[in-house]
């Protein structure tokens, strides 16, 4: 199972599962994912009545284009195994598992979805946000052909290194940069923890660039006021795309020629310029197809 088709990623926001009105508006929302959610958000004697919702509105067919995910409660808890079995019945497009720091623990899950009867369409997201998965995080990422996608815990990541929060997460960079590292080197999609401050947009915007200047492919969000910035800053600029269009002619018209020698805004030219020309066009395609 690889995740070949290309499917922006910008905004994925959490929805709390055992809120019913928050799984009906999420249906209105323009994020590009959603993860409703059977972990944090939910109390422990609330479990059990979010893990029916949660899989009912996974199973719906009503969320449009929107990606759907579930994200289970962790593997060293009591609601685990039944929440994989309901996400396997369920069929939505990803489970998210929480606390994700060995490949042992990837393999398992696999094992318990199939056994489940989960399609093969359902893809697993994993969360790493440990010390420890951030040193195993490329083992991590290449334990399954369903592991699709990496997602930052930065919040668990912060708690554990005794790390404050700060503009800027000087204290979390080495391991998004592993994390990261990582994923490109086994093809997956990575995106960004959650920015904890609803009100301070500002701050979030410029986490936002700082996310996609480092290469994630979006940011995980915890309310809906963070879907315009983050769908914007994720998302390739006029000026990018305008840039990428005429890297692409400049380099095929020198081919055309026999030339070696390209250059476009006064800039060398190569292969891998013509790459990532390529790819942003392609996610600026997908964008628009929203």
């Amino acid at each position: 199972m690889t995740d070949s088709t290309l499917r922006p990623r910008r905004s994925v926001l959490y929805m709390p599962g055992a809120n019913e009105r928050a799984l009906e508006k999420a249906k209105t929302l323009p994020t590009d994912a959603l993860i409703l959610d059977l972990e944090d958000s939910v109390a422990p004697d609330a479990k059990a009545d979010a893990r029916k919702r949660v899989a009912a509105a996974a199973a719906s067919g009503e969320y449009g284009y929107r990606e759907v995910t579930i994200r289970v409660n962790a593997p060293d808890t009591a609601w685990h195994a039944d929440d994989l079995r309901a996400a396997a019945e369920a069929g939505p497009d990803a489970v998210v598992v929480p606390k994700v720091d060995s490949p042992e623990t990837v393999r398992a899950v696999e094992r318990a979805l199939e056994a489940a009867g989960a399609p093969d369409r359902t893809a697993i997201w994993a969360m790493i946000e440990t010390p420890r998965a951030m040193f195993d995080a490329r083992a991590i990422a290449a334990a399954s052909e369903r592991l699709t996608v990496l997602v930052m815990g930065t919040n668990d990541l912060a708690k554990e290194l005794h790390a404050e929060h700060v503009p800027g997460r000087a204290p979390l960079l080495t391991g998004l940069s592993l994390a990261l590292l990582a994923a490109r080197a086994t093809g997956k999609t990575i995106l960004d923890g959650v920015y904890n401050d609803v009100q301070d947009l500002a701050g979030f915007e410029a986490e936002c660039l700082q996310g996609r200047q480092f290469g994630f492919d979006g940011k995980t969000l915890i309310h809906p006021k963070q879907l315009e910035p983050c769908n914007r800053l994720f998302a390739p600029s006029d000026d990018a795309v305008a840039h990428s269009r005429r890297i692409i002619e400049a380099f095929d018209q020198a081919t055309s020629e026999g030339r070696g020698v390209v250059t476009v805004d006064g800039r060398m030219i190569e292969n891998l310029h013509v790459e990532d020309a390529r790819r942003i066009l392609a996610l600026a395609a997908a964008v628009a197809g929203r």
